[in-house]
C-alpha cells in the first residue's frame, strides 16, 4: 500500500491545491462566498501535508497511509460539502462536512499516533543496540 499512497498522496494534494487556490479566489471575487473560503483554505492546508506524508519514510511516521486516506477523504467530504452547498444549494449528503471533519481529526490523530510509535520502535531498536554493544565486549 505505501508504493500507492506515494502515488495517491501528490495526486490529491496537487488536486487540492488546484481547488483550493480556484475556490479562494472565487471567494475573493464574489459576493458572500464563506463557505468557499472555509472549503479553500481547509484544501490549500491539506495539499502540504499530504505532500510531506507521501515523502516521510515509514520508520518515521508509522500509519502514514492511513492518516493520508484519513486526511483526504476527509477534506473531499468537508471542502466538498462546503463547495456544494454555496454554489448549488445542495448538500453532498447530510452531515458531510461533520463528517469530513470528524475524518480530519482522526487523520491527524494518527500523524499523532503514527509518530510515538515510531520513535518508541527507535527508542526501543536503540536500547537493543546498546545491549548488545555492552555484553559483545
Amino acid at each position: 500500500m505505501a508504493v500507492g499512497f506515494q502515488v495517491l498522496a501528490p495526486m490529491a494534494a496537487g488536486l487540492f491545491g488546484a481547488l483550493g487556490v480556484g475556490g479562494a479566489a472565487l471567494a475573493a471575487h464574489g459576493g458572500d462566498n464563506r463557505l468557499i473560503a472555509i472549503a479553500a483554505a481547509i484544501a490549500l492546508v491539506h495539499a502540504p501535508a499530504l505532500l510531506t506524508l507521501a515523502a516521510v519514510p515509514d520508520e518515521h511516521l508509522r500509519l502514514r497511509a492511513a492518516a493520508g486516506l484519513f486526511l483526504i477523504v476527509g477534506t473531499i467530504l468537508f471542502s466538498g460539502d462546503l463547495a456544494i452547498r454555496s454554489l448549488g444549494g445542495e448538500r453532498l449528503f447530510v452531515n458531510a462536512a461533520p463528517t469530513g471533519g470528524f475524518f480530519l481529526i482522526v487523520g491527524w490523530l494518527l500523524v499523532t499516533i503514527g509518530a510515538g510509535m515510531a520513535a518508541l520502535r527507535r527508542r526501543h531498536h536503540e536500547r537493543l543496540h546498546a545491549r548488545e554493544g555492552i555484553h559483545g565486549i
